[in-house]
Parts: C-alpha cells; sequence; structure tokens
C-alpha cells in the first residue's frame, strides 16, 4: 500500500498560501490607495467639488473615522469567518468608488471615503488574522512585513497614477479605476479563498460580540497594544500634519517639491517594510518592537538639530518614518499572536485604537507647531512615544510568544 506524500502536501498548502497572500496584497494596495489619494489631491477635489478646502479635509476626518466603526467587524470575522469580511470589504470599496464616478457630488464623495476608510480596517485585521492562523509564529514578521509592502506601494505607485488619471482624464476617473480594481479584488479574493476551503478561523469562536470585548479588556498585553497603538499613532501625526508647513516655512519649498518629499517618505516606508522582512524574527518581535520605539523617540528628538539643512532636514524625515514603520509592521506581527482565539477582534481593536490617535495626533499637531515650531513638535512627539514604550513594556511585561 503506497504512503501518502506529506511533502507533497505540504507543498501544495504553501503555494496555495502563497497565492492568496498575493491577492490579499494587491487588494490591500488598491485599498491604501483609496484610504490615501485624497490629502495630496484635496486641492483638486475642492475646485471640482466647488466646496471649500475645509470641506474636503472633513470628508478626510470621515475617511478616518472609519477605523473605530470598523471595531465591530474583528468579533464578526473570529465567529463567521475571515474570508466573508474580506469580501464584505471589497464589496463596500467597489460600490462607494463606483457610486462615487457615477453620482459626482459632494455627499457621495463623502460616503465613498467613508467606505474606503472602514473597508481598509475590515479587510486588513482579516488578513493579518488570516496569517496569524496559518503562519508559524517564527515567520509571521518576514510574511507581514512582505505583506506591508503594499502601503508604501499605494504612496509610490497608485498615488502617481491617481495623478495621472486626474490630468488625463478629470476628477472623477479615479473613482472608475479603483471601482474597477476593487472589484477585480473582490473576484480574485473569492476565487482564491474558496478554492483553499479556508473559510473560517481554526478557533471558531461562537461568542457573543460583547463577550469577545469583555474577553479582550481582561487580557493584560492586548491593553499594552491598545495603548501603544494609540500612542505611537498620535506621536507620528503630531509631526505628519505639519512636515510640510515646516518645509515650506524653513526652506521655501514649492507645493511640487513638497510633494517630492512625501515620495521620499514612501521610500522610507517601503525601507522600513523591508528591514522588517528580514530582521525582525531573527531578532524576536518583541525586541524589534522595544528596539524600534527607542530609535524613533531618540530620532524625533534629532530633528530640530537637522533645521539648518534641507539635506540633513530630509534625512532625518526618511529616518523618521523608516523606524516608525519598521515598529508598526513588527508590532503587527506581534499582535497577531496576543489572544490566538481572538486575532481579529485584537486586530481590529488595535486599528481603531491607531486611528483615535491619529486623529488626536492631528488635532494637537497644528497648535504644538504655533506654540513652538519643530523644537516643540520633535518634543511632544518623542515624549509620546516613550508614553507608547511604556504601555507596551507594562503590557508584554510576562507574555512570550512562541
Amino acid at each position: 500500500m503506497p504512503t501518502p506524500d506529506h511533502s507533497r502536501d505540504a507543498g501544495g498548502r504553501k503555494r496555495q498560501l502563497v497565492i492568496i497572500l498575493t491577492v490579499a496584497t494587491g487588494c490591500r494596495v488598491v485599498l491604501n490607495t483609496a484610504r490615501r489619494f485624497a490629502y495630496p489631491f484635496a486641492p483638486a477635489f475642492s475646485r471640482a467639488l466647488n466646496v471649500p478646502l475645509t470641506a474636503i479635509t472633513s470628508m478626510i476626518a470621515a475617511n478616518q473615522a472609519g477605523g473605530v466603526l470598523a471595531m465591530l467587524s474583528g468579533p464578526l470575522a473570529d465567529r463567521f469567518g475571515y474570508r466573508v469580511m474580506m469580501l464584505s470589504a471589497m464589496g463596500m470599496l467597489t460600490a462607494g468608488m463606483l457610486a462615487a464616478g457615477m453620482a459626482p457630488s459632494y455627499g457621495a464623495v463623502l460616503v465613498c471615503l467613508l467606505l474606503a476608510g472602514l473597508s481598509k480596517n475590515i479587510f486588513d485585521p482579516a488578513i493579518q488574522a488570516y496569517v496569524g492562523e496559518r503562519v508559524a509564529y517564527r515567520q509571521r514578521g518576514a510574511v507581514i512585513g512582505v505583506m506591508e509592502f503594499s502601503w508604501s506601494a499605494s504612496t509610490l505607485l497608485g498615488i502617481p497614477l491617481i495623478g495621472l488619471l486626474l490630468a488625463r482624464f478629470g476628477w472623477r476617473s479615479p473613482f472608475f479605476a479603483l471601482g474597477a480594481a476593487g472589484l477585480l479584488g473582490l473576484l480574485a479574493i473569492g476565487t482564491v479563498v474558496q478554492a483553499n476551503g479556508q473559510c473560517r478561523p481554526a478557533g471558531r469562536h461562537t461568542g457573543s460580540l460583547p463577550q469577545a470585548w469583555r474577553q479582550l479588556a481582561r487580557h493584560r498585553p492586548a491593553l499594552g497594544a491598545l495603548g501603544f497603538a494609540f500612542f505611537v499613532s498620535m506621536a507620528n501625526d503630531n509631526l505628519f500634519v505639519v512636515y510640510g508647513a515646516w518645509l515650506e516655512s524653513a526652506f521655501h519649498l514649492s507645493v511640487v517639491a513638497i510633494g517630492m518629499g512625501t515620495g521620499l517618505l514612501g521610500a522610507a516606508e517601503f525601507a522600513g517594510e523591508t528591514l522588517t522582512a528580514a530582521l525582525s524574527d531573527r531578532i524576536g518581535l518583541k525586541r524589534a518592537v522595544c528596539s524600534g520605539l527607542c530609535l524613533s523617540l531618540f530620532s524625533y528628538l534629532l530633528l530640530p538639530l537637522a533645521a539648518p539643512s534641507l539635506a540633513l532636514t530630509l534625512a532625518s524625515l526618511f529616518a523618521v518614518f523608516l523606524v516608525f514603520e519598521f515598529t508598526m509592521v513588527a508590532f503587527i506581527s506581534l499582535a497577531t499572536e496576543l489572544i490566538p482565539e481572538l486575532r481579529a477582534t485584537t486586530m481590529s481593536a488595535v486599528f481603531a485604537c491607531a486611528g483615535l490617535g491619529r486623529v488626536s495626533g492631528s488635532l494637537i499637531g497644528g497648535r504644538v507647531w504655533q506654540i513652538g515650531g519643530i523644537r516643540a513638535t520633535a518634543a511632544v512627539s518623542a515624549g509620546i512615544t516613550a508614553m507608547a514604550l511604556m504601555a507596551l513594556l507594562w503590557g508584554l511585561r510576562h507574555w512570550h510568544g512562541k
């Protein structure tokens, strides 16, 4: 009687997982581009919709609020399956983008951007929990690090393509393009995940949503992770919302030059994701996150020292965003293991707290800049990063991954 070829089965499962993660990463490029494209092109949409710029920034705030609304999606994913939530996210994105393209109005675009934020924050916890379910902890930093290339790709590829569409085909064209890409992603996820037969989390959590949140609230490592997500995101957005004003006031840069600077930050994100994939599993995810936080704190403090030189300033910003991306991607990998039976619940809560942190950082960033310029901004961001480090160390004091 012939013996089963387990190595062939394992190889087939690995190939299928690679296909699924490749498709999911492509979907995330579309989701991230949809989430971010309103920022650099806000003036163009303001003119097209004949509304003040403040009305567009309000739409961007609604986009951020989608992360908080998505908190409910995590328990639903743990209960009904990751595939269901991934398909729901791509369906929301497709419907919102196509509706805004076909019925162009301020209200339609507002709803579209709200759905873009919501869909990203439904899809991300589901796919990251999916990875946590099927990739060994010792390899998870590399896998999630590669998947996170989708974030920098949205800056380096997605947004420039949106700019070309705006210039050649008008302001409605990006909505049609992203809607079509979303539809392709929806069909691809439905095909490859269904073919693999893995539609439910292995833990098959069947408790109610309140039970899931109560379990999360009683888990010290998870609470520390939520504090970390809030503070580290707040610190970064405190700088992010004013770095353009800093470059403009200190070096009299044009809008085009500042846009090129944004491309530099995309390169920094790519470098951070590459470092995570290459190093985080080797040194350990917990050590990688703590080391990244310490480097982030010092990189913020060094910003004022670079102020007299444009080259040094751009290099210092590159370092800040590189270290931030390395820290965040390593942290996401670690967070997938905090409560294995509630992976998606944990990840959706993490993204919600990070969203609240970004909103808080945006609200204080302008005021801090007005009070003390880059010195005040750097000091506040460093201080908030120290709070993130304390929250993480408190939460992970007695926790060890696999």
